[in-house]
């Protein structure tokens, strides 16, 4: 989604200048370009955005712009049957893939903001640590040490983070060491997991949970029946195909 704004021709020709441009371009490079964090930026983009797309459609990228979510990004452009072989541009992006917690994660916490926007009121999402816990336990085996459990849940959290979809909030109490630490989800998950991806969710999580009594199965006694070969090997990164094409993860 993007939208283009009509500013005033007030005869000021730095604004668009090839320096400006750098500038945007290289702090899309760099991640996500939020209106909250930064409303000038935001500002500056929406103005120079034809401009900013003509200059990293060079390097094979799209701008994309919402503006009603407040946030842009650079993705891939998508690759044809004509892009085969040698005179196919390569990647700036890179491809990676997700493991099968981080990528349950994603889908839980794209769930919490359909619920969130559906009750409508607040625009930010904020989730306890103890919240996400209680989101993941259901898929995970179950475990009778808890403190591991838990500092395995913590690495999946601080992953979402490094991805930029989970971001840390500042303790706001004086008995700040007594409390769980608070996320806020960003909304450009929004822009990974689509509408139609989530017209599927219920079906895909039924998955997710069986892949995870799968998993379970496999950490059992050899007596026990374990998974299935097909179910061992389901590769993760199956589960969001097109993340890296969102532009959201820190380039090698």
């Amino acid at each position: 989604m993007s939208q283009t704004i009509d500013a005033p021709d007030d005869g000021q020709a730095p604004a668009q200048s090839p320096a400006s441009l750098s500038t945007l371009a290289i702090a899309l490079l760099k991640g996500v370009i939020y209106r909250e964090d930064d409303e000038g930026q935001w500002g500056h983009l929406l103005h120079l955005q034809n401009q900013v797309r003509d200059y990293v459609s060079v390097l094979g990228l799209v701008l994309m712009i919402d503006p009603a979510e407040g946030y842009a990004y650079l993705r891939s452009v998508p690759e044809t049957e004509e892009d085969e072989g040698a005179s196919r541009m390569p990647r700036l992006i890179a491809r990676r893939p997700l493991s099968f917690h981080v990528s349950l994660l994603l889908a839980l916490l794209r769930q919490q903001l359909v619920r969130f926007d559906a009750i409508g009121g607040e625009t930010r999402l904020i989730l306890s640590r103890n919240d996400i816990a209680s989101m993941l336990q259901t898929f995970l085996p179950e475990s009778s040490n808890e403190v591991r459990q838990l500092g395995q849940i913590e690495t999946y959290i601080r992953r979402v983070m490094e991805l930029g979809f989970l971001r840390p909030m500042a303790p706001d109490s004086a008995d700040a060491a007594s409390t769980a630490p608070r996320y806020e989800v960003r909304r450009i998950l929004k822009a990974y997991i689509d509408a139609d991806w989530l017209a599927t969710l219920d079906e895909r999580l039924e998955a997710y949970l069986a892949h995870a009594r799968s998993l379970e199965q496999a950490d059992r006694p050899p007596a026990a029946a374990p998974a299935t070969s097909e179910q061992a090997a389901e590769p993760d990164a199956q589960l969001f195909p097109d993340y890296a094409d969102a532009g959201l993860i820190d380039r090698e």
